[in-house]
């Protein structure tokens, strides 16, 4: 099939898609945005942008007539086939631009969508978030179906959902509000009047936060003070669209004169309203692609059920069903520790669970520890982050900061990994929290972008810079941007991330269009902000397991994967159950290449060791229960933070002073910091040339083998026997074996012995009594005593 001209079809009377409002943030802008570093020429020919699709993805892109379905696992380039079929069907002539309408379900998701079309050739499709696309509709046509001008919409809730409690006399705190607000939201979805709502929570078997009848009674009072206001809310922008298709035929026959052809990406993740909505614009024809994959469902709580895109074929008995299952994103160790953990899942959606095939080149297995307490696993976390930022040649794994996350369950988990990667002076940054375009600096930056382009030449800011990305560097200069980050983290540290975030798109732009101008860059950044599509900050991702759907690293850390967490304590139903599996199965596929997973026995030193390590884990997790019946493939060593079964840790006291000790390398040390040292100094530096020697034979970096914390807390015990270098925090089985008879020979001035064969062995040592008498040998130290090369210590 040929290319054809870009025809464009006649919009229907009273419907010209130019004349919709600008978008809300809702959604993008009209017109597309470009991903970070991509400014590629669109394909010369509509068979052209066939290139580079594998089979199933190509069967996708050429199927462009009739309902289609396709089951995307993760990683499977879902996106890359959708958008592939809607460039292929436009350019060869059988979709007109204006007529395709494609949603998904976030503005970032829409951006980048509207941008890969763009790059196909394909700019003029319109692809929006649900509540974008209605909303640019209702404004529309309100007028006409309504009378007068259009209500305002309500972007933010929470103080009228404040008011109605007040007005009820019922106080709601922040959390409370919260909650509050979700259950308001999950009744609209569901399309639940307030009089039904108590009813209904009890139907759906709803684990409500609070009182059914007290957030029945506030949310009528929301309901009344919005109509009492001339307001609308997101949730209403869905209801009322629906309601005017409903009553007026010659609307719903305007829009779907307008929009004939849709797709609908994360298809498991529609709410009842959605499909309601969806199905008023096909009418009774069915041009219609969905993708989804029914394991990554994991917002019901909010109304989203997989339920539609499991019953498509019943619904379309004539559908194509077409199923991803080649994972280009991870390694096979990755996808087999996620296919692994979707073995174990019941219930319909696991019925229908895809088996993947990685595509990439085998990598390291994923890394599992267990450790005493949430403030050591967050060290333990920071200091194998800051080994893989390290410099190849340095013996690190070069990752950049960017391509890092630290995943968990719940946003109150952030703080301890904030104030980890903060010591270990990583820069990090929170998702979810304030966006990118929202920030001060990036407002402010801006402001002076576009002066500095409506000046031109006139602005002396631009004197004496070279190229665009120069002119955007000088002009950011004048904010305090330097080519150098400043000393230490905080918000100066993330102030200047931002800038160079600005500055790093320049340079990407700059290669892409080396004619462009300052006036091009402002229209760039402009779109980016209208579609909430930032570039990539250079730091480590902090985020929560659901704002990290739909994003990938090369590296990731789910931390804090004990019972009570994930599954998290509210989910008592065994559908609840099996979301949380779901949204672990999430977290395991957002990582490339590097995956961690840890957890902690308790809560803070010297806590109560009470935890246990996620059920999800169960036969996953070398030790557990049913790992010895897999018989394929390996899922990393273990790191062990102290033992499940032994006693719990209590309070160790400095062997000095007496004090409680609580940072980890005084643990290791058995004493305070400040207190005064006994270490054989003479000992410590033939430790350090041992160490050093070592290495180099393993073509290791030194810290690998021991830590200088924890050759001075064995300089300053002196062990004579296995069972007391044991007792030394950083002293593992593995190490034991490996560097014990030395360490043991170095300590008694002896020679060292003949070198043995290394052991290959990953069982427990035959002196287990010699671990099981303590129980903080695995303290992380201090300078990063946990390595790739190295999983068990």
């Amino acid at each position: 099939m040929t290319s054809a001209p870009h025809a464009s079809a006649n919009p229907p009377e009273g419907f010209p898609p130019e004349s919709f409002p600008p978008e809300s943030r809702a959604g993008g802008g009209q017109h597309g945005t470009l991903p970070h570093g991509a400014f590629p020429e669109p394909p010369s020919t509509a068979d052209a942008v066939l290139d580079g699709l594998d089979p199933e993805q190509r069967t996708v892109a050429t199927t462009l007539q009739g309902p289609v379905c396709v089951l995307a696992g993760a990683g499977t380039g879902k996106t890359r086939a959708i958008t592939h079929r809607i460039a292929y069907g436009v350019r060869a002539g059988v979709y007109q631009p204006n007529t395709v309408l494609a949603v998904t379900f976030t503005a970032r998701a829409a951006g980048e969508m509207r941008g890969r079309l763009r790059q196909l050739g394909a700019g003029g499709v319109q692809t929006r978030t649900f509540h974008a696309a209605a909303l640019r509709q209702l404004q529309f046509f309100w007028p006409k179906a309504v009378g007068g001008e259009s209500p305002r919409l309500l972007e933010r809730k929470v103080q009228l959902v404040a008011e109605a409690g007040s007005r009820c006399r019922i106080r709601l705190e922040r959390l409370e509000l919260r909650d509050v607000m979700g259950e308001i939201e999950w009744a609209k979805v569901t399309q639940i009047t307030p009089e039904d709502y108590p009813a209904a929570v009890v139907k759906a078997g709803r684990d409500a936060p609070r009182d059914p009848a007290e957030t029945a009674r506030i949310y009528a009072t929301y309901e009344q003070l919005k109509q009492d206001r001339g307001v609308i809310d997101f949730d209403d922008v869905l209801l009322l669209m629906v309601g005017i298709l409903s009553d007026r035929p010659d609307i719903a026959d305007t829009v779907r004169r307008q929009y004939q052809h849709f797709t609908v990406d994360e298809y498991q993740d529609v709410s009842p309203l959605q499909q309601r909505l969806l199905q008023l614009w096909l009418g009774d024809r069915d041009s219609v692609c969905v993708v989804g994959d029914a394991s990554q469902t994991i917002y019901s709580f909010t109304g989203a059920t997989p339920d539609h895109l499991l019953n498509f074929r019943t619904q379309h008995p004539d559908a194509t069903l077409v199923k991803l299952v080649r994972d280009y994103r991870s390694t096979p160790e990755v996808v087999h520790l996620a296919n692994g953990l979707l073995s174990q899942a019941r219930g319909r959606a696991a019925e229908h669970r895809l088996e993947l095939i990685s595509q990439r080149p085998s990598g390291p297995d994923p890394h599992f520890s267990e450790h005493p307490d949430e403030p050591a696993e967050a060290e333990a976390t920071a200091k194998r982050i800051k080994q893989l930022l390290t410099p190849v040649a340095q013996g690190g794994s070069g990752v950049p900061a960017s391509e890092i996350a630290v995943l968990y369950r719940v946003n109150a988990q952030s703080e301890s990994y904030e104030q980890a990667l903060a010591d270990a002076g990583v820069p990090y940054q929170l998702r979810g929290a304030e966006r990118f375009f929202e920030r001060q600096e990036i407002r402010q930056a801006g402001l002076a972008l576009r002066g500095a382009a409506r000046a031109g030449g006139n602005d002396a800011a631009l004197d004496g810079a070279q190229g665009l990305a120069g002119e955007v560097g000088a002009v950011l200069a004048t904010l305090g941007w330097t080519h150098q980050p400043p000393a230490g983290s905080g918000a100066v540290r993330d102030r200047w991330e931002s800038l160079r975030a600005l500055v790093r798109l320049a340079e990407d732009f700059q290669r892409a269009r080396p004619d462009a101008v300052l006036a091009d860059f402002v229209a760039e950044v402009d779109e980016r902000a209208a579609a909430q599509h930032a570039p990539t900050v250079e730091g480590v991702t902090l985020a929560s397991l659901h704002t990290a759907k739909g994003l990938e690293w090369d590296a990731v850390f789910l931390v804090g994967l004990t019972d009570g967490m994930l599954p998290i304590t509210h989910a008592k139903t065994p559908e609840q159950i099996e979301e949380e599996r779901r949204l672990l199965y999430v977290g395991v596929t957002r990582a490339r290449a590097h995956l961690s997973l840890s957890w902690a026995l308790a809560r803070s030193p010297g806590g109560r060791a009470s935890r246990r390590p996620s059920r999800f884990l169960d036969g996953l997790r070398p030790g557990s229960a049913s790992d010895a019946a897999r018989t394929r493939g390996g899922a990393g060593g273990v790191e062990r933070g102290g033992t499940r079964g032994r006693k719990p840790r209590g309070p160790v006291p400095c062997r000095v002073c007496g004090r409680t000790l609580t940072e980890a390398t005084e643990l290791k040390l058995r004493r305070c910091a400040d207190c005064p040292s006994d270490m054989d100094e003479e000992l410590y530096e033939r430790l350090r040339e041992w160490r050093l020697e070592r290495a180099q034979e393993l073509g290791r970096p030194a810290y690998a083998v021991f830590t200088d914390a924890t050759l001075m807390a064995i300089a300053e015990q002196v062990p004579g026997s296995e069972r007391e270098l044991a007792r030394i925090s950083g002293v593992g089985p593995h190490k034991l074996r490996q560097f014990g008879p030395d360490i043991l020979a170095l300590c008694a001035g002896e020679e060292l012995p003949e070198a043995a064969e290394e052991s290959s062995e990953e069982g427990p040592p035959e002196d287990a009594d010699a671990f099981s008498a303590r129980d903080d040998e695995q303290l992380p130290s201090a300078d990063g005593e946990f390595s790739e090369e190295d999983p068990e210590k």
